[in-house]
């Protein structure tokens, strides 16, 4: 335990710079960009004189420097103040809170479909490699992860919600349903399935063919070729002494892609139309609103961190010398 709590903390420690990094950056692209969310309104007015554009700028606290908005906002967030949404007029902080628990549920679904689906068909693959199996699954997942998600997302609305009516079309809950408790949860878990699906499939693919191939790689190694000479079966060494180091690469992979799949909600979201994070993103970039994009981006960078942190803990419960080295270190 005083090892894992040594290993979060030097964690934690080293993602501050990194936060602050996204910050500044994302602050200066943002700025760099053209356009702004005065422009973003006088366009969807029709235009405007020059006297209601300086009163925009003004109002949207967009007339001072870009230094001196840059420390504004830094203090405003050593406050926990994300600021306020042009576009909505409203404080952002509870925009994201709105919005943030609908693409956590598409996302832990997802990585709860692909990374189990896909570590146990990479044991089914992996345990005898170049078997039949191994070759179905191998190919079937290969053509999977070809298929783009937003592609993959409309073909599940075509058959399941328009051919066959078992799944809503769009939408994270049946609207003004009044359900609550465990009614409410199936509700929403019925209206997650298809983009559950749609985001999760492709990723299955990608956790299969790792799992697949770092069984087939400890097949060779000096431990299983031991177990072998003592007469253990293939399915108890598979599972019990080959899957477990098979699945450090995975944790990794899994902490890698953390990015990449809330990157792929904004697609999802937009297909399925769940009122999410990357709805709300696009609505954001839509009205040129700085301030709500900076902090969706800074949300989105203590998200991928928190998932790297968790998968620093499990790869150290799985193999124990990786937090042993660091402490050591």
């Amino acid at each position: 335990m005083n090892r894992a709590l040594r290993l979060l903390r030097r964690r934690l420690i080293s993602s501050i710079p990194v936060l602050l990094i996204v910050i500044v950056g994302a602050f200066f692209l943002l700025e760099l960009a053209p356009g702004d969310a005065a422009d973003a309104y006088l366009l969807s007015i029709g235009g405007g004189d020059p006297a209601l554009v300086q009163a925009l700028r003004q109002s949207y606290g967009l007339e001072g420097s870009t230094l001196s908005r840059l420390w504004l906002y830094l203090t405003s967030l050593a406050r926990f103040d994300l600021g306020w949404s042009v576009t909505f007029n409203r404080p952002i902080a509870g925009l994201i809170a709105e919005r943030l628990p609908n693409t956590l549920w598409l996302m832990v679904g997802a990585v709860g479909l692909s990374f189990t689906a896909g570590s146990l068909l990479g044991i089914v693959a992996g345990s005898k490699p170049g078997s039949w199996r191994d070759r179905l699954l191998s190919t079937g997942s290969l053509a999977l992860y070809a298929v783009p998600s937003f592609w993959l997302g409309l073909v599940l609305i075509v058959l399941f919600s328009v051919q066959l009516r078992w799944f809503p079309t769009s939408g994270i809950e049946t609207i003004a349903s009044g359900k609550q408790g465990l009614a409410r949860a199936r509700d929403i878990a019925w209206h997650l399935a298809l983009p559950v699906a749609a985001l999760g499939l492709i990723y299955l693919a990608l956790f299969l063919r790792m799992m697949r191939a770092g069984m087939a790689e400890a097949w060779r190694q000096d431990y299983a070729l031991a177990a072998r000479a003592r007469g253990i079966g293939p399915a108890r060494i598979a599972v019990f002494h080959i899957a477990r180091n098979a699945l450090l690469p995975l944790v990794t992979m899994l902490g890698l892609h953390a990015a990449s799949m809330l990157g792929g909600s904004v697609v999802i979201e937009s297909v399925f139309a769940i009122p999410g994070f990357g709805r709300l993103a696009q609505e954001a970039v839509a009205g040129r609103d700085a301030p709500l994009l900076t902090g969706i981006i800074l949300v989105s960078a203590v998200l991928v961190i928190l998932v790297n942190l968790a998968v620093d803990m499990a790869y150290a419960f799985l193999d124990p010398r990786v937090g042993a080295n660091e402490v050591v270190a």
